[in-house]
C-alpha cells in the first residue's frame, strides 16, 4: 500500500454557506455550472457516482445511497456540521483558496476552520483589475493602481491565477504589450466598465500576466478547453525570470500539459479536478500524465468549489488512483517501494510546498 498521509490542495475554492436543494447540488456537480439536459441528471456522471461512493459513509449512511436520501441526511445535520465532517475526512492539511468566484463561498479562514487545516489565498488577476477599474477615473490612475494592486496582493497571497485563456483563448502574443497598446486598451476598457464590461481585451490580459510575472509569485493559468501547447511561446518568454507557471485544469489535454512540464523548468501541471471528473477511470488518466511529466512537476488539487463533497472526492480519488498506479509498478518490479512512497509524497504535498514556499505544516 502506498501511503499519502497529508495533502496540500494547491487549488480550490470555498464551500457554500447555505443549505442546498437537489437542483442546486446537482448543478454544482457539473463542469459548466449549468443545469443538466432535460430528463438527465449530473448524478449520472463519474463525479456523481464518486460522491455517492465516498461521501455517504462520512455522514452515517451506506455507500451509493440514493441522492434524495443523502441530501435529507445532509439537511438533518445542517450545512456547518455536514461540511465539517466532510472536510475533516479529506486528509488535506493545507488549502490554497482562490477567492475570485462570485457567490456565498467561505474564504480561506473559514475553510481552514471547518477542515481543521491551514489555508492561504490565491488572488485572481482579473478580479483585482475589475476592482481597480471601478475606483479609477482615468487611464493613468487605472494603470498605476493596477500595478500597485497586484504587487500589494503579492504580500499576502501565495500565488496569482488568471482566466485569460477562458476569457480570450490561449493564443495570446507572448511578449509584454507596449505602453501605447496598454494605454489604448485601458481607455477602451475603462469606458466599457461604465456599462459593466468584463476584462476580455487581449492586450490588458497580457499586461496583467506580465505584472504578475514581475511579482515573483507563482502564476496559475486556467487552460479552459484549449490545447496548452499553444502556451509554449509564453512559457519560453517567461523562462529564467523566477516565476513558476502552474497549468490548471488541463483535461482532456493532460498529456500535452504534462509534456510542457518536461520542456520548461518553471512549468508545472495541476492534477485536479481531472481525477475527480474521471472517477473510476482516474488511475488511467493519472498513469498517462506520469508517462510524460517529471514527478517533481505534478501537483495535487481538488479543484473543488461550492460543495465540500468535491473536496472529499478530489482527495479520495487522487489517493486511490495514485495508490493503484504506483502499487502496480512496485508489484511488477518497475519501481521500488521506497521510491514509490517518495514520489507519492512529492505529488501529494512536497511539490506544492516547494513551489509556493510553504513551511512544513503551514
Amino acid at each position: 500500500m502506498i501511503d499519502t498521509p497529508t495533502l496540500v490542495d494547491q487549488y480550490c475554492h470555498g464551500v457554500l454557506r447555505t443549505e442546498l436543494g437537489l437542483g442546486t447540488f446537482e448543478t454544482l456537480l457539473g463542469r459548466t455550472g449549468g443545469p443538466p439536459a432535460a430528463g438527465t441528471t449530473f448524478f449520472d456522471t463519474q463525479t456523481g457516482f464518486a460522491v455517492r461512493r465516498w461521501c455517504p459513509p462520512l455522514l452515517g449512511l451506506e455507500p451509493h445511497c440514493p441522492p434524495a436520501r443523502y441530501l435529507a441526511r445532509r439537511r438533518e445535520l445542517g450545512v456547518l456540521e455536514a461540511g465539517r465532517r466532510l472536510l475533516r475526512a479529506t486528509g488535506i492539511s493545507t488549502y490554497l483558496v482562490e477567492t475570485g468566484l462570485p457567490g456565498d463561498l467561505t474564504g480561506p479562514v473559514e475553510l481552514a476552520a471547518a477542515g481543521g487545516a491551514g489555508a492561504h489565498e490565491i488572488a485572481r488577476l482579473e478580479l483585482l483589475a475589475q476592482q481597480v477599474a471601478d475606483t479609477s477615473g482615468t487611464v493613468d490612475a487605472l494603470l498605476a493602481n493596477l500595478a500597485e494592486a497586484v504587487h500589494g496582493a503579492a504580500v499576502s497571497a501565495v500565488a496569482f491565477t488568471s482566466v485569460a485563456a477562458v476569457r480570450h483563448g490561449l493564443a495570446l502574443a507572448p511578449e509584454p504589450p507596449g505602453p501605447g497598446e496598454v494605454r489604448g486598451a485601458a481607455g477602451r476598457w475603462l469606458a466599457g466598465r461604465r456599462t459593466g464590461g468584463a476584462l476580455t481585451d487581449p492586450v490588458l490580459l497580457r499586461h496583467l500576466l506580465w505584472i504578475a510575472v514581475s511579482s515573483g509569485r507563482p502564476l496559475q493559468l486556467h487552460l479552459g478547453d484549449d490545447d496548452p501547447t499553444t502556451l509554449g511561446d509564453f512559457a519560453a518568454a517567461t523562462a529564467g525570470l523566477g516565476t513558476d507557471l502552474v497549468l490548471l485544469h488541463g483535461y482532456p489535454y493532460h498529456r500535452q500539459a504534462a509534456h510542457l512540464t518536461s520542456v520548461f523548468p518553471h512549468v508545472y501541471a495541476d492534477l485536479g479536478p481531472a481525477l475527480a471528473r474521471t472517477g473510476a477511470r482516474a488511475a488511467a488518466v493519472l498513469a498517462e500524465t506520469l508517462e510524460l511529466a517529471p514527478f517533481g512537476k505534478l501537483l495535487f488539487s481538488s479543484g473543488a468549489r461550492g460543495l465540500p463533497e468535491l473536496h472529499v472526492v478530489g482527495a479520495t480519488v487522487f489517493r486511490e488512483a495514485l495508490g493503484r498506479v504506483l502499487a502496480d509498478w512496485v508489484g511488477d518490479g518497475s519501481w521500488s517501494r521506497p521510491d514509490a512512497q517518495r514520489v507519492a509524497g512529492m505529488i501529494a504535498a512536497g511539490n506544492a510546498r516547494r513551489v509556493y514556499r510553504l513551511a512544513e505544516g503551514a
